[in-house]
């Protein structure tokens, strides 16, 4: 049923494969290392698109949080209504929480596939899936670091017997080399899942119910299964958790999660720049200065003998105001004061002195 996926697979290895033993040894285990590191590289590359969805699903999740914060203090303990109105939310906004399992669905039956085609690789079996026999043979002998590529931690028969003869019955380098790789593939994983989620931020519902199994499902998963993978097995898995660290640097910084410093200084680099020039007044005409708020009033001259200077005038005091309102003086207008008294007239110029200022005149 899946033979065309198995095919698929072993043709890829299988030009890659070529392509290095043009200066390697073909059946040695570094053509073959080679050759399952650049099938990651392929399969990964074709998957590139569906990596920037699973980032912009993400992004799209650390933008509706607040309003998930709001509906779950709406609804309290009410889990049902919570999450009937979640889904609603999401999917008006486009949102699928599924979505960042996406680059992973399709590496499932690529590595199904590939784990079926090495599993059957022994010494004396016949051509598969675009294999002559020639090629099956230097995959069956080919070592890495003394082990058979196609040798795994755990064997059954008839294959265990097969890859023994070719280490003389010894199983340590086999289990070592074995063992080695089985713990950095489960380290990566596990660190390749937490800087995932780190760096998309929390989640929840669905969401983050995948987050936590991916976090520690796989890995306990992947190191209970990888004593029965090949070794090339192992180092697809390997050679696939640092491909994506490194895309997940590289999206990541290209696309930073709203609101983290990086995201701030893009959108600030990304802000257009105004020319400081045009912003200038034209020739001949005046700037004008926006005040920036109500202008403080101006205090008033402490005497009138400082303003009456400032003017170059004395204005009349007080009393001589009265008086000439009253009546004019005698050497003014000959009137006479209702109180017998006259009043000096008003100054019209000139600079009275502080002495004589505010002072009647005797009768």
């Amino acid at each position: 049923m899946l033979d065309w996926l198995y095919t698929a697979i072993a043709w890829v290895m299988k030009q890659w494969h070529a392509l290095f033993s043009t200066f390697l040894d073909p059946a040695g285990g570094i053509a073959w290392a080679l050759s399952v590191v650049m099938l990651v590289v392929t399969i990964r590359i074709l998957l590139f698109r569906l990596f920037v969805k699973q980032v912009k699903s993400q992004r799209a999740m650390q933008e509706i949080q607040p309003e998930i914060q709001k509906l779950r203090k709406q609804y309290g303990s009410d889990k049902q209504g919570f999450s009937q109105a979640m889904m609603a939310m999401q999917k008006e906004r486009g949102v699928n929480p599924l979505a960042g399992c996406l680059p992973i669905l399709p590496q499932i039956p690529i590595f199904i596939g590939l784990f079926h085609v090495l599993r059957r690789i022994a010494p004396g079996k016949e051509g598969l899936y675009s294999w002559d026999f020639d090629l099956t043979q230097q995959a069956a002998s080919a070592k890495l670091f003394g082990a058979p590529i196609a040798a795994s931690f755990n064997m059954m028969e008839p294959k265990k017997s097969a890859i023994l003869a070719l280490t003389d019955g010894s199983y340590t380098n086999i289990r070592i080399v074995a063992m080695i790789l089985i713990i950095i593939m489960c380290f990566t994983t596990f660190y390749t899942q937490k800087q995932i989620q780190k760096r998309s931020g929390p989640v929840e519902g669905q969401a983050a119910t995948i987050q936590k199994l991916l976090l520690y499902g796989m890995p306990i998963s992947l190191f209970v299964s990888g004593f029965f993978f090949p070794i090339l097995v192992l180092l697809y898995w390997f050679t696939n958790n640092l491909w994506t660290l490194g895309q997940q640097f590289y999206i990541l910084k290209a696309l930073p999660p709203p609101g983290s410093p990086a995201a701030l200084a893009k959108a600030e680099a990304e802000r257009p720049k105004v020319d400081p020039k045009l912003l200038a007044p034209k020739p001949g005409a005046k700037p004008v200065r926006p005040r920036k708020g109500p202008a403080a009033p101006t205090a008033g001259p402490s005497s009138t003998v400082d303003a009456d200077e400032d003017a170059g005038t004395t204005a009349p005091s007080t009393d001589a105001v009265a008086d000439s309102s009253s009546g004019s003086g005698e050497s003014g207008t000959g009137a006479t004061r209702a109180g017998g008294g006259s009043s000096r007239p008003r100054a019209t110029g000139g600079t009275a002195g502080p002495a004589n200022r505010g002072k009647r005149r005797r009768r």
